[in-house]
This record gives structure tokens, sequence and C-alpha cells, in this order.
């Protein structure tokens, strides 16, 4: 009899504890408690004088008695109050939680409970202004560690691609390369895996003119017909997938990439116009550039910048994805002048074609040659080299750490499945760790 006893009042007090999260500071619930608990309080004070009018003035009758029962009166007046207050407080809390649960539960996940959904939700609007500066796998892979702590997100995205799907319509629609801002509007979407699958569907096997084409930068061009601009049909996108944060072009501008490499076989240096064909022409890259040149920044990534409290460059193509947004002089400008905390992610690997036997030390060093100084306060670097990588891949290391100039924290980062790329989670921990140890443990 003992043990069922402790094990009511256990399941009891875990009922209570579970009830109890609905008061804890920041979730945005007591206020609305209270305002209910003053509506009831006022609703009961005026039945009360209603009854007790009628009670006073009405006929003797049979029921009084029974009336007079039911109102407590043969014990004292302050357990009377403690009584009714319990038993109308009880009432109120399992009417709103039954109410919250029938409103919410179309939009809840299997498996989790209303207040640790709404706990989580109001933490990560809280959360510090991020924004992110690359392209292409590395800034999708980013966000999707990132957005488990903060909803304030902002990605900066190259508009230089015109390879694959995006160079197809680039062309033929004359619109900004869709490709990065898709993978990132994606990568930031709730867990709606089948508007996710859709969206990154790909056309394939076909003849006709879909072949190759993306279904969400096909999405995409069509809002930005129907709404009459691109960045309008970003945020529409957005919209869709239900995503929290905000995908921006690093410019409304059509520029072009260009390089000039220099070929070791012929000894010459060679000009190369086209984002797509700077990885494939067979040297090492010396410089780069955008065509037209001081191309002006999308104001709203501006103000990202200037009021972001973690500003967060790679990781990404070195030359292709993160360098062209440092070529705005805007954007690098506003690196500079923001208060922000500001990290550069060094790749895992070198990439054939771009970075071929980088070192950290030299992926720095082109940013510093194209970007100028002071991009950044930390270099965050993998230590982890127990992998296979790719034919013609290399580990990124650091060669000499006082030739970098910055601090360096490094830490395992590597992807267990995919060595050659940074692991979600471990990056964005690794970030607001960083973020914290400047600024404080982010408010509960």
């Amino acid at each position: 009899m003992q043990s069922r006893i402790r094990i009511y009042f256990s399941q009891l007090g875990r009922v209570v504890r579970k009830n109890l999260q609905w008061f804890i500071p920041g979730i945005g619930v007591k206020r609305w408690v209270g305002f209910i608990l003053g509506g009831t309080t006022f609703i009961g004070i005026g039945f009360a004088i209603l009854v007790l009018d009628f009670y006073r003035n009405a006929p003797d009758a049979w029921w009084l008695p029974a009336l007079s029962f039911a109102s407590l009166r043969i014990i004292s007046r302050p357990l009377r109050v403690l009584v009714f207050g319990s038993i109308g407080i009880g009432l109120l809390l399992f009417g709103i939680y039954g109410l919250n649960r029938a409103i919410v539960r179309p939009f809840m996940r299997p498996g989790q409970q209303i207040v640790d959904t709404l706990t989580s939700h109001r933490r990560k609007e809280r959360g510090p202004k991020v924004v992110v500066i690359g392209g292409g796998h590395g800034l999708a892979m980013l966000l999707r560690g990132l957005k488990t702590y903060t909803h304030r997100l902002t990605a900066v995205v190259t508009v230089a691609d015109d390879g694959g799907s995006s160079g197809r319509l680039r062309e033929t629609l004359g619109i900004l390369p869709p490709g990065d801002l898709r993978n990132c509007l994606a990568a930031l979407s709730n867990d709606e895996t089948m508007l996710k699958l859709l969206f990154k569907y790909r056309f394939t096997n076909g003849d006709g003119g879909l072949d190759g084409h993306s279904f969400g930068n096909l999405f995409i061009s069509a809002l930005s017909e129907i709404t009459g601009s691109f960045e309008d049909a970003i945020a529409e996108s957005g919209r869709v997938l239900g995503v929290h944060g905000r995908v921006y072009p690093a410019s409304l501008n059509d520029v072009r990439l260009a390089a000039e490499i220099y070929q070791a076989e012929s000894e010459k240096v060679i000009r190369v116009e086209g984002e797509s064909r700077i990885g494939s022409s067979g040297g090492q890259i010396r410089r780069i550039w955008l065509e037209p040149n001081n191309p002006p920044a999308y104001p709203k990534v501006m103000q990202a910048l200037l009021t972001a409290d973690l500003i967060v460059i790679g990781p990404g193509s070195l030359y292709t994805s993160l360098l062209p947004n440092l070529l705005v002089p805007d954007i690098a400008a506003a690196i500079r002048a923001s208060q922000a905390l500001k990290v550069y992610v060094c790749n895992v690997a070198t990439q054939p074609g771009e970075t071929e036997q980088f070192t950290c030390n030299d992926h720095v060093s082109a940013l510093e040659l194209h970007g100028g100084s002071g991009l950044f306060d930390f270099v965050v670097q993998n230590d982890n080299f127990n992998g296979n990588l790719l034919p013609n891949m290399q580990w990124v290391t650091v060669v000499n750490e006082a030739d970098v100039h910055y601090p360096i924290y490094e830490a395992n980062l590597i992807d267990s499945e995919e060595p050659w790329h940074h692991d979600a989670d471990k990056l964005a921990t690794i970030l607001m760790d960083l973020y914290q140890a400047r600024t404080g443990p982010l408010a509960e």
C-alpha cells in the first residue's frame, strides 16, 4: 500500500513539475495567465454579488439550505476562500492547457511537449544576431547548425555564380543566380521534409529544357516574375518554407567573376571570366575581381552587418564563394565598422582547382589581399586530421601560427561521414562558445 502511495505522489510530482514549466521566466505565458486570472476574478465577483443578492431577497424555498451547504458556510471564511480559489485556479489552468494543446497540436512534432517547443522558440527569438557570409555547401551547412541556437540569422550570398541551372536561368531570364540562395533557404527551413526535398529536387534524365534545373531555382524565378523583384521572390520563398532568418544577395547588380591564373606549364598568366570556369582552368589563382567593379551592396545586408552580434566568414570555396562577397566594397567596409565578434572559419580540406596545397596561412593571406586587413577577430581551424579525403585533397593546417596575425581557435570540426566537410553541430557549438566567451552566457 505504501509503495502505491509513493508511486502516486511521484507521478503527481512529475505532473506538477511539468505544468510549472509554463511559468519559466521568458516564455511569455505568465502575463497572459495574469490577464485571464484578473478577468475571471472580476467575473466571479460579479457573479457572487448576483448570487448573494438573490440569496438574500429570494423567498423561502427548499433548495436554500442546499445552497447554503454548497457554499461551505459550515467552515471559516478564509478556508472557504482557499478551497474555492484552489478549485478555480485548477480548472482555469486545466482549461488553458487543454485549449493550447488543441490549438497547437496540428503543428507539434511527435514526442515533443508544447512547453518544450515554446521554450525553445522563445530562446531562439532572443538569440544573438548572426550574419554568415559565403556560399555553396559550407554556408548551408553552417546555417543548419546555427538555427538550433538563434532565429536571428542572416545569410549573405554571392551572386557571381554562372554555372549549372543558376547560370542557365541567369542567361535566359536575366535574373540573379538563385542556386546558393535556394540552398540557404532550404537549410533554414523548418522540418517540413517534403517541402525541402521538393525545393532541392533536380530534373534529370530528360531531353527537354528542364533537364538539370532545380525545382527551387525555377520556383524562385517564377516568383521573381510574379512579384516583380528578385528580393521579393526570395522573401516569399522563405515564407513558403517556414524559414526563421533572412537570406540576402550581396548585391542586386549583375556581376561576373574574373581571375588571373598562373599556368606553370606555359609559365603564362591568363585571364579567365566566369565563376564556373575559374576552378577548372588548371592553374594557380593569383587574383580575382568583379566585373563591373565596385558594385553597391544590397542595403539590407549593410543594415544586418552593422547591427550584428556575430559575423562569420566561411566556410566555403575561397575564391568563388567567400571572396566575391568581400569584393563588394561596402560589405568589407561594413564588416570593419561593425562592433560584432568577427570570425573566419577556415576550410577543413583544400579544394582542387582553387586552393591546392593551401595552408590556413594561405587562406588568410588571400582574404587580406582581396578584402584588406581587419576583417575578423578570430580564425577557427580544424585540428582533427583522421579520415580519408577525396582524391587531390589535402588537410588544411596551420604552418606557423605567428604568421597568421590573428588568434587561432583549433578544435575537432570534421564530419565523421564526410571528413572533408565541417560538422554543422560541432562548428555551431564552437562559434556560440566563442560568442558567449566574449559577451557572457546567452539570456535564458
